[in-house]
């Protein structure tokens, strides 16, 4: 026990850190049984922020006290610059925080998770638990759920440029299909986690209807700085609220579902970590697990910006939107700004889609950080499955101080990630070249002062000097049925008892997509393990 610390007399069978995308769904199955009890533990308030339920106002949420406001180390491959990530500090984690992408990823992905970790993470399961997590509002896809917690919708009021983008593809060749296939070989209009024109998060979907049951405690603005073990058993967290360090016990396990930032953090707080690293800060060590915190993936993105006359989301705050919004749900507002996507290849010869480009029909320069000036929309491109691996250290052994994220972009030896998304940023221009995309597209203006976005000068200055995440850190405490990885295929922190990781940290490689669906899995897939029996 920490000098000082409070015990709270409050104790129960589950103790669950985080109410994110994987601890939402894990605090509403555990506690549909109401034989067990379960304690939630949210580092940040209540979701009440009026800009959480409006779909295009995320961006308004950074560095708010919704956002922990994270920075990297200087990335020495993007001009050496400090990437800001943003990560959900609220009921619903990052999916409160989010663009509201609801893109499953491939077959190929889950089937790679299975070859590490079992049959358990292989696709057919994620799609069994997908058919239970989605309700999807409109003409739903053969393998869509009709009836579960999340609200998956179409794009309520897609701008008209979002169209043009999508024959602007077709006419480069690539197919528009239907979101969310198995296979995906082309372009799609975004599904997005909303309900009627709003967020819908997993606090919405999950939390939020488990409150209402007495066997369920969500302790906000509670930060995680230990887990307490008695032995080599965790039987509880202690925790910071208000200036204070408490305790709360678990009876049965404790769950980690903090991300990938948080939760190998906290166990590195906890003793559980590499020797060296640990022993550095004056921790003792509990277990000697050098791949917490190594593994450090994300999805790099970098784009070309072009001005337009208007109807972009520049717009979105004029005073007919937001009437609009207000009483029809409908109109600019209801944007996840990022309204089509669709996966292409770097190579002809790879077998799948290295390459995710999006379109958004707004000015989203300066990675949101800045506010727009004049009516703009970008064509951005990602890198699904980048080569370089990152790490994620201590700064100290105070469990307040923000950890030391060091994702290491373009750092693979032989320039794979680079060359690719290089090839993405040709994609990008490509398109905006089209003649569907001439009758929409202004001047180039993203990067600053440049004027052709095939020039290979544009595309170097897009990705040295402007790129940065699209906020999927992932990989940190990986899953896999080896004795190095952190955690076992059904999750279990290895070397201990009682204790279990659920989030995008278990990813053993990132999902070609988005990080929010499989998160969702994720918790779906820990809350079966734990019920089983």
């Amino acid at each position: 026990m920490s000098k000082g610390a409070k015990v709270t007399e409050v104790s129960a069978d589950y103790v669950i850190v985080g109410s994110g995308s994987a601890g939402a769904v894990l605090a509403d199955r555990l506690s549909a049984d109401p034989g067990r009890s379960v304690i939630v533990l949210e580092a940040g308030p209540a979701d009440k922020d009026k800009f959480i339920k409006i779909p295009a106002g995320f961006s308004k949420l950074f560095r708010s006290p919704y956002d922990w406001d994270y920075l990297t180390e200087p990335q020495p491959q993007l001009g050496n610059r400090q990437i800001y990530w943003p990560r959900g500090k609220t009921f619903g984690g990052s999916s409160s925080l989010n663009a509201q992408m609801w893109v499953r990823g491939f077959r190929a992905d889950y089937d790679e998770w299975a070859a590490a970790a079992g049959p358990d993470w292989g696709f057919d399961k994620a799609v069994e638990q997908f058919r239970t997590i989605e309700d999807v509002e409109g003409p739903p896809g053969d393998d869509h759920g009709t009836g579960g917690p999340l609200h998956i919708s179409h794009q309520r009021s897609p701008r008209p440029s979002t169209a043009a983008y999508l024959r602007a593809v077709a006419e480069r060749g690539f197919p528009v299909e239907t979101a969310n296939l198995p296979e995906p070989q082309g372009f799609t209009q975004t599904m997005v986690t909303q309900h009627r024109g709003r967020r819908w998060s997993s606090a919405d979907g999950y939390l939020r209807p488990a409150m209402k049951r007495r066997n369920l405690t969500v302790l906000p603005d509670a930060t995680a700085t230990r887990v307490l073990f008695d032995g080599d058993r965790a039987v509880g967290v202690e925790f910071s609220r208000a200036g204070q360090v408490e305790q709360v016990r678990a009876t049965t396990e404790v769950i980690l579902c903090g991300g990938a930032i948080n939760s190998p953090q906290l166990l590195m707080l906890s003793g559980i970590g590499d020797r060296a690293e640990l022993e550095r800060h004056g921790i003792d060590v509990r277990r000697h697990a050098p791949e917490v915190g190594a593994n450090l993936q994300d999805h790099l993105v970098a784009g070309l910006g072009y001005s337009v006359t208007a109807d972009s989301l520049f717009g979105a705050e004029k005073p007919g939107q937001l009437v609009n919004y207000l009483i029809r749900h409908r109109g600019m507002l209801t944007s996840n700004v990022g309204e089509a996507y669709g996966f292409v290849r770097s190579d002809p010869s790879l077998e799948y889609p290295d390459l995710e480009l999006v379109y958004a029909p707004a000015p989203f320069y300066h990675e949101g950080l800045i506010d727009p000036t004049e009516h703009g929309v970008i064509l951005a491109t990602v890198l699904l499955r980048p080569r370089s691996r990152g790490t994620l250290t201590l700064a100290s052994n105070d469990p307040l101080a923000k950890a030391v994220i060091d994702p290491k972009y373009l750092s693979d030896p032989d320039g794979a990630d680079r060359a690719a998304l290089m090839a993405g940023l040709r994609h990008c221009a490509e398109i905006a070249g089209t003649d569907a995309m001439k009758g929409v597209l202004g001047a180039l203006c993203y990067p600053p002062d440049s004027t052709d976005g095939m020039a290979e000068q544009t595309r170097t200055e897009s990705l040295e000097q402007y790129a940065h995440t699209l906020y999927h850190p992932a990989g940190t405490c990986r899953m896999g049925s080896d004795e190095a990885s952190v955690v076992d295929p059904q999750l279990r922190v290895r070397g201990v008892q009682g204790l279990r990781v659920a989030d995008a940290s278990i990813m053993p490689v990132l999902v070609r997509g988005h990080t929010h669906a499989p998160s969702v899995f994720i918790g779906a897939q820990a809350a079966e393990f734990l019920t089983r029996s």
